[in-house]
């Protein structure tokens, strides 16, 4: 058995009647390369059950503690059903885009069986050209973005042709705690609680300034640098700009409802942009969102004078086996520069606020969203959770909404020998995050993006893709400009004087023409690390 950290617990104890704590994803298959021409529901479950043991969350199931009084534990499902997890379904022709999209979204918004392990796959047909997708799901508090991609490597292949994977050793059933054990551990861990709050309590508290509405009370920096005085950290910590969120139509209280749209960037336009200006790849993609956020706003006369506020999430994984399940992640707090008006100067901004999370986040801790989770018991948690992020919604917001951005491979992968085309992710939705979040992964040279929203408040999520690909082809225009300005300067700097000029008389050299503009290559550029 192996208990849920409070930061896994705060993922089950968040979900309502508005919110689903699950994580997903959809991949578009091209069957035309597998054995049989197609993916089947039963050839999908043959495949689990061949290599369910590579993914230890698709085998756990939750076992409560009595009265909620600790957290959870994971223990293996000995009753595990494939079938009972994978669906299949098929669209009405013409099976386009949008009926994908809204197929997939009613999905997403269905609270996961807690009951059983914490995941369903549905293998949706009737798209164009043979095409099929297929949307997988699993509960937030069994994976994070990293342990994600981990379980869908281990489902899918190099090429067409399968791989072999070696049968395990038989593992003893686990036997199902006692309630009467579990309980007793639930109290005793009760009684030592406030230690360990006070411990959590402390470290959060000598990270104010970069925690979203905390660093907005009076004197979160003061306090926070005395608190590591207190502590004998005297590290420097680089200052983050304000952090206070603006209000936006995207926040506030959300419904159970949910809209989803998905597109594809060339990955090479991305690092085209960002080697001319110098910035890591993700930079590029934090503009993106942040020029496509602007138009979206000024379209609804919303546009705030302050600028979003994006929580980015961070891994933090390092163990790798049996721990895999659960999370090991944190968060970046950054603004996204939405309330300036020049590409140019924008693009330069979200480089520098980003260049100031990052250093900032290397010298901090990388605990402190744990450590906010950690603060109230389990009881008041499970309780209290979904009252008070309710009210948060209605109140303030702690981040207008999050951007995630997760590294994937960059040649092709198969499932049951059909090519993967795109895998476009999808996240979470929740009063205090806001009724919009964007995840973005790079996949055999494009960059997929999934956009989950709640309609009651972004009726038109399709739009967002749009306005991203708007902001790519403005993003390489400005590339284009900046190349050629370059060129141009460096065509007009006076060539070197060789030996034979240097040498009155000297008819070698005499007449040399002068460099091709259109040839010139521009400088060497720093790159800022990811």
């Amino acid at each position: 058995m192996r208990q849920l950290t409070a930061l896994d617990t705060q993922f089950l104890s968040a979900e309502s009647h508005t919110t689903a704590s699950h994580v997903g994803g959809v991949a578009i298959l091209d069957p035309a390369c597998a054995p049989t021409g197609t993916v089947t529901r039963d050839g999908l479950i043959n495949l689990l059950r061949e290599r369910i043991h590579l993914a230890p969350p698709l085998r756990m199931r939750i076992a409560d503690v009595p009265l909620a009084l600790d957290r959870p534990y994971w223990i293996e499902d000995a009753d595990l059903d494939l079938r009972e997890h994978v669906y299949e379904s098929t669209l009405a022709a013409p099976g386009d885009d949008d009926q994908l999209a809204e197929h997939v979204a009613g999905i997403h918004a269905r609270r996961l069986d807690r009951s059983r392990p914490l995941w369903e796959m549905h293998l949706i047909h009737g798209l164009p050209d043979g095409r099929v997708a297929l949307y997988t799901k699993v509960h937030h508090c069994a994976i994070d973005g990293v342990s994600g991609a981990e379980i869908l490597a281990s489902l899918m292949d190099l090429s067409p042709e399968p791989r072999l994977v070696e049968t395990p050793p038989e593992i003893p059933a686990e036997q199902t705690p006692e309630q009467i054990g579990l309980l007793a551990g639930g109290l005793a861990r009760s009684v030592v609680h406030p230690v360990a709050a006070l411990r959590s309590f402390t470290r959060a508290v000598a990270d104010l300034d970069a925690i979203p509405l905390a660093s907005a009370l009076p004197g979160a920096r003061m306090i926070a640098r005395a608190t590591r005085r207190l502590l004998g950290d005297e590290r420097p910590r680089p200052e983050l700009p304000p952090l206070a969120a603006p209000r936006t139509p995207f926040n506030g209280v959300i419904s159970g409802e949910r809209s989803f749209a998905f597109g594809s960037i060339p990955l090479e336009e991305i690092r085209r942009v960002s080697r001319t200006f110098g910035m890591s790849v993700n930079d590029v993609v934090m503009t993106l969102c942040a020029s496509a956020l602007r138009r979206w706003l000024i379209s609804c006369d919303a546009l705030p004078d302050q600028p979003l506020i994006a929580a980015v999430p961070v891994a933090v994984r390092t163990a790798r086996g049996s721990e895999t399940i659960g999370n090991q992640i944190s968060a970046m707090i950054t603004p996204l520069a939405t309330n300036i008006e020049c590409p140019k100067e924008r693009l330069s901004t979200v480089r520098s606020a980003m260049l100031a999370a990052k250093r900032r986040f290397a010298v901090s801790p990388a605990t402190w969203l744990n450590d906010v989770c950690a603060l109230f018991p389990a009881p008041f948690s499970a309780l209290a959770t979904p009252a008070l992020f309710r009210l948060a919604g209605m109140v303030g917001t702690g981040v207008n909404l999050i951007v995630s951005n997760v590294p994937g491979p960059p040649f092709p992968l198969y499932l049951c020998g059909a090519r993967v085309l795109s895998y476009y992710p999808m996240s979470v939705l929740t009063d205090v995050t806001g009724a919009l979040s964007i995840t973005c992964i790079s996949y055999d040279g494009r960059l997929d993006l999934g956009v989950v929203a709640c309609p009651t408040r972004v009726s038109d999520v399709w739009s967002l893709i749009g306005h991203i690909d708007e902001a790519m082809e403005e993003l390489t225009t400005l590339a284009k400009r900046e190349r050629a300005a370059e060129r141009e300067s460096a065509a007009m700097e006076p060539e070197e004087p060789g030996p034979a000029q240097r040498q009155p008389g000297a008819a070698e050299g005499a007449g040399r023409a002068a460099p091709d503009p259109g040839t010139a290559e521009p400088d060497a550029v720093e790159k800022i690390p990811a």
